[in-house]
């Protein structure tokens, strides 16, 4: 069920399944965020759901939270 803007996660994976559920998982953020993956590479992320290429760690933000970079949550490797 969609909560709006009031869902409260407690995993990068459970981002991931509310956005590729709701098909927001590709769409473009309005604002892309850029920051240091896990891998210690600087990475931009342009979409809801982006993957790493450097290491492939999977990091996922709903729309609603998108405005702040620490709402940002990895789901772990190639998820």
């Amino acid at each position: 069920m969609h909560d709006g803007c009031s869902g409260n996660f407690s995993s990068g994976k459970q981002v991931v399944a509310k956005l590729r559920m709701m098909g927001f998982d590709k769409q473009a953020m309005p604002v892309p965020a850029t920051f240091k993956c896990e891998c210690g590479n600087t990475i931009t992320m342009t979409t809801f759901e982006y993957k790493c290429p450097h290491c492939g760690t999977v990091y996922a933000v709903t729309p609603c939270h998108s405005f702040d970079q620490s709402n940002i949550m990895s789901a772990g490797k190639d998820d």
